[in-house]
């Protein structure tokens, strides 16, 4: 063909069936056209431009994060299939503390919070759980009886002991998990820009100072902001508000539009922080049919009573009160309500028996006991309901300080 390039134009107006406008715009005389017509095909192209760069550029994010987020835990058949189909849900967030504060083991669940979304009713609840909450903890490898703090649900079995845990205390199904390294806040705060949260009270925390009223965290600052506990006056409670705040910030600047450019960098965290058994089908789908929840959302806690057990400060939840937080999860779920019976229930009836405990009294507990499983005499003979650990010897089991407990050869700290 010849390389002239005004005969080149004119071979494709004789043979071209798709002689659209804006190709001959391209091939006439500029002296031809009038000067409103050419600006608005200079905006035309620009706009078809942008349009071609923007789908490239986002089915280049698809695939980025489809690769980023598929394969990290196997697919659960049952509850995709509950996504797929629109079906209410509920996944349990964990926050994990490895590697802060000098840590290298497993640690501990620094924060559990329980998620449930109802599409059909366009609502969702998001229930904290305090850490120190008396459970009975499930997936212990030797299979003990262990009455312990929620949070040490992980060490003994990770997100599937937290999960069977946590399902068991309440009586609900949980389909997913989402476990957060503790050190991932940080990078992810800052990925986001920071974040803004309304301070409830002046305090101030590992070199960081917050004033009362709205304040912008960065990174740092949102650690510090989500880990104190001990100058709070609710507690643990209060911890627990405030990671909500952070959570809900997150959540909405990680929407906008300004944070998209940033999205290698929250696939990155995602891929070196976070663990899940969604896959990306599923977190497509979520975003996609389930974002009407975010409108309709109650958030909560179980609320516990402060108790001494063998020396030291742990929360009690009373057979009431887990029965409402289950009434109120079961009820988003789309399921009848049902009669706790586990137990965290039995305890609270033995000590109700024998040691009469008047739950609307304000002082901490100091005469609430751990009974034995499937019995009513205190186990071992004192406040302590701790599994046995097999891989110690008798000496060293009668050795033990009544501020530690042993589980399959897992140690704890009250």
């Amino acid at each position: 063909m010849d390389q002239n390039p005004k005969r080149r134009e004119e071979y494709r107006a004789r043979h071209s069936s798709l002689n659209l406008h804006r190709n001959r715009a391209f091939a006439a005389d500029s002296s031809a056209l009038k000067s409103g017509n050419m600006f608005a095909r200079f905006i035309g192209v620009v706009a078809l431009v942008v349009v071609c760069f923007g789908v490239a550029w986002a089915a280049h994010m698809y695939f980025a994060i489809h690769s980023a987020v598929d394969g990290k835990g196997d697919s659960n058949v049952p509850a995709s299939a509950k996504i797929a189909n629109r079906q209410p849900i509920s996944i349990l967030v964990l926050g994990v503390d490895q590697g802060i504060e000098g840590r290298h083991d497993r640690g501990n669940s620094d924060t559990m919070i329980l998620a449930t979304a109802n599409p059909q009713k366009n609502t969702a609840t998001m229930t904290s759980i305090p850490r120190d909450t008396l459970a009975d903890i499930k997936g212990d490898p030797g299979d003990e009886y262990f009455m312990f703090r929620v949070n040490s649900a992980y060490e003994i079995g990770g997100s599937q002991s937290s999960m069977k845990t946590v399902s068991s205390m309440l009586n609900v199904p949980i389909d997913y998990y989402l476990e957060v390294n503790m050190k991932a806040l940080r990078s992810l705060v800052n990925a986001v820009g920071g974040v803004d949260v309304n301070v409830p009270f002046d305090f101030s925390y590992d070199w960081c100072d917050f004033h009362k009223g709205k304040q912008h965290l960065n990174g740092r600052h949102a650690v510090a902001y989500v880990r104190m506990r001990k100058e709070d006056p609710r507690g643990d409670y209060g911890r627990q508000l405030r990671q909500r705040q952070v959570i809900e910030a997150i959540m909405h600047k990680a929407m906008s539009v300004n944070t998209l450019s940033n999205y290698r960098k929250l696939i990155d965290i995602f891929n070196k922080y976070v663990k899940t058994n969604l896959t990306f089908n599923d977190m497509l789908s979520l975003t996609l049919n389930y974002r009407g929840c975010a409108k309709n959302l109650k958030s909560g806690y179980i609320q516990g009573h402060d108790a001494w057990i063998d020396g030291s400060s742990i929360q009690v939840a009373s057979t009431e009160e887990l029965q409402k937080v289950s009434n109120r999860i079961r009820k988003n779920l789309g399921l009848k309500t049902e009669t706790l019976d586990n137990e965290e229930t039995r305890q609270n009836e033995l000590n109700d028996q024998n040691s009469h405990i008047k739950w609307d009294d304000p002082q901490a507990f100091t005469n609430y006991r751990i009974y034995d499983q499937k019995s009513d005499k205190p186990a071992g003979g004192s406040n302590s309901g701790y599994g046995k650990n097999p891989n110690a010897s008798s000496s060293s089991n009668s050795s033990s300080s009544s501020s530690s407990s042993s589980s399959g050869g897992w140690k704890f700290q009250w």
